[in-house]
């Protein structure tokens, strides 16, 4: 029995970690592909990156997933709309913040929508704390002078911010309705078909290069294919508001992945910043373990 008893709470903490790795595997994903599209950025233009993305990861989905366009009501293509649409418009409106703005500025008020999401969907005090303790390793990690920055640039990614918010609730609505990532394919195809146009304008001939289509694939990979399919599954698990604070991971992430691998400095404050958006989130998850263990 006491093996038994063992063995099983060994599987709960393995339930309870996994879709924690999911969103921070998502997040490590998405930082080289944003490595990757700063570089294919001179060639396609920020709208041009975006449409190369879109495009291309809803190509790959489509032939890994084939998914099913029959049996669905009008609720569950409202979703897909929905979903498509938050997910051209975050992507669209980051990709301007950060062609204005430094890519760090840009993450930092971009999570403000997620953070804002997770206070305003929680129903619990101890989530609202949780929350504003991110907000706080977010706001120390972007170290001051947003006073400084391009207005416009810093609309850009407050509006992407609010989109990333109406993305992790519409993605989680769309995980529910359809099977495994075949919402996140059709979702990823309408997006592509509205950021097509904008694309094309901007950058012409030059989405047609072979090396720029190159990249394109890696960022699609990378930025969207991944990270969104991990980000599906995890919110399968995790409610809304918890996950909205584990996407405070995403500023943290960039400084120490920018530290190990750019050996870009990190100071005192970037460190207690990280740390404190780190308990952040294991404050959220283990507060949402406890309350599924108490039903």
């Amino acid at each position: 029995m006491p093996e038994a008893a063992a063995v099983s709470a060994g599987a709960g903490r393995a339930n309870r970690l996994g879709p924690v790795a999911l969103v921070v595997t998502g997040g490590l994903s998405v930082q080289f592909g944003s490595a990757l599209a700063v570089l294919l950025m001179p060639r396609a233009g920020a709208l041009g990156v975006v449409t190369l993305r879109l495009v291309l990861a809803a190509a790959v989905l489509l032939v890994v997933c084939r998914p099913k366009v029959r049996g669905y009501g009008r609720a569950d293509w409202g979703t897909v709309v929905a979903f498509g649409t938050a997910m051209a418009g975050m992507n669209i409106l980051f990709y301007q913040a950060a062609d204005r703005i430094p890519l760090g500025a840009a993450v930092t008020l971009e999570v403000l929508g997620p953070l804002i999401l997770s206070v305003v969907a929680s129903r619990r005090l101890v989530n609202v704390l949780w929350a504003g303790l991110a907000l706080g390793g977010v706001v120390l990690l972007g170290g001051g002078g947003f006073d400084r920055l391009d207005p416009v640039g810093a609309a850009f990614a407050l509006a992407a911010g609010a989109m990333w918010a109406a993305y992790i609730v519409f993605s989680a609505r769309t995980g529910r309705r359809f099977p495994q990532a075949d919402g996140l394919a059709l979702a990823m195809a309408f997006g592509a078909v509205l950021s097509l146009p904008l694309g094309i304008a901007e950058a012409g001939d030059s989405l047609l290069v072979p090396s720029t289509i190159g990249l394109g694939l890696a960022v699609a990979l990378l930025s969207s294919v991944l990270p969104y399919t991990l980000e599906l599954l995890a919110l399968r698990r995790l409610p809304a508001p918890t996950f909205a604070v584990l996407m405070s991971l995403e500023p943290a992430i960039a400084a120490t992945a920018g530290f190990l691998v750019l050996s870009q400095a990190l100071s005192p404050t970037d460190a207690l910043a990280i740390a404190l958006v780190i308990a952040a989130s294991m404050g959220a998850v283990r507060t949402q373990v406890r309350r599924a263990a108490d039903r």
